[in-house]
């Protein structure tokens, strides 16, 4: 095995039932029997609650929201529940996110998650000696890998590179690329459990030795290469510079050769 570190396992499935949860507990198992360090949590069995609200942020002073976020993040007057998320990410190495592909994204419970432990002062707004902003291959949580464990109803070549859903990375460019990538994470290629509705017993065999063959090279397996924003292949406007793929545009653009 080849995992390096402790790993952080977030499950976003609302059924004990399902795929998702036989997954989960199964590659809980698989994990710690090959010696990882693990803290798995199911935010639907937690009861977390998703609303980023003013009572995040009820002890701070700051004209904006976001102002006030950044003050009770310095001042760790955040609610116990997000302080306790944020060592959990910080002791992580691996942050593997799991859900269903519910209306192209993720439930409304993980989206909540990030919102409210992602905090400004956190995982963002950091800036370097030199008064830059950290963002775009840098950030509060830079060198930690993201990988998500994505179940969908639809068949696989409908989420891959021609089909009619578009491809899956495409599908999860606002979690790859605008949080991971934002906040100095490396995004790992999704790990997609296509037909999840239509599961026998080997078909459920099958995912399970897929998806514990690939956890075992989490520490090692090249991650997706998005350009970083200080490489010098953007303007100051962000825009990727006319002399790099001339002619093209779309998210495929901002990927490194």
């Amino acid at each position: 095995m080849t995992t390096c570190g402790s790993i952080l396992w977030l499950l976003a499935h609302p059924d004990p039932g399902s795929l998702s949860h036989a997954l989960y507990r199964g590659g809980l198992q698989h994990l710690r029997r090959s010696g990882a360090r693990v803290a798995g949590q199911d935010l639907y069995a937690q009861g977390w609650n998703p609303v980023l609200s003013e009572d995040d942020t009820a002890a701070a002073a700051g004209a904006t929201l976001s102002d006030r976020q950044h003050r009770a993040t310095l001042d760790r007057t955040l609610p116990r529940e997000v302080l306790e998320h944020q060592q959990l990410v910080l002791d992580a190495q691996i942050v593997i996110v799991q859900f269903p592909l519910w209306w192209y994204g993720m439930p409304a419970i993980l989206k909540g998650w990030f919102d409210r432990v992602f905090t400004n002062g956190f995982a963002f707004g950091i800036r370097d000696a030199d008064g830059h902003v950290r963002k775009y291959g840098d950030g509060g949580l830079a060198g930690r890998r993201l990988l998500p464990i994505v179940t969908a109803g639809d068949r696989a070549g409908a989420l891959g590179p021609r089909g009619i859903s578009g491809d899956i990375e495409d599908i999860l460019w606002p979690l790859l690329h605008g949080t991971a990538h934002y906040t100095g994470m490396l995004p790992l290629r999704p790990h997609l459990v296509s037909s999840a509705n239509h599961v026998d017993a080997a078909t459920h065999r099958h995912h399970l030795r897929t998806l514990t063959e690939r956890l075992d090279t989490l520490g090692s397996e090249t991650p997706i290469r998005y350009r970083p924003l200080h490489s010098g292949d953007y303007t100051t406007t962000h825009e990727l510079r006319p002399h790099l793929r001339p002619g093209q545009g779309g998210l495929a653009i901002h990927r490194l050769p």
